[in-house]
């Protein structure tokens, strides 16, 4: 339960992370969140079906939940028809 606490934290944290580097404003602090912990899920899928690599510590679950995002928000953009730059 204390390691799915903490990878919702991981998540939400780079997800206000990406909000920031991909719009400069954010989705607000739940959209930001949000972001951060569906992409984490979708970061760590994309990990787990190109490498054999599951986890490698805090440092790289927050890496692997950044990228998540940041793909999520570029997918966001897209289907808005908004800019990807950052």
């Amino acid at each position: 339960m204390v390691n799915f606490i903490l990878y919702l934290v991981i998540g939400g944290l780079a997800g206000m992370v990406a909000g920031k580097l991909m719009s400069g404003h954010g989705y607000g602090i739940i959209g930001d969140v949000l972001l951060g912990i569906v992409g984490g899920f979708l970061g760590g899928y994309l990990v787990s079906l190109f490498t054999h690599h599951s986890s490698g510590g805090l440092l790289f679950e927050f890496v692997v939940a950044l990228i998540g995002a940041i793909i999520l928000v570029a997918i966001a953009r897209l289907i808005k028809r908004e800019s990807i730059r950052a």
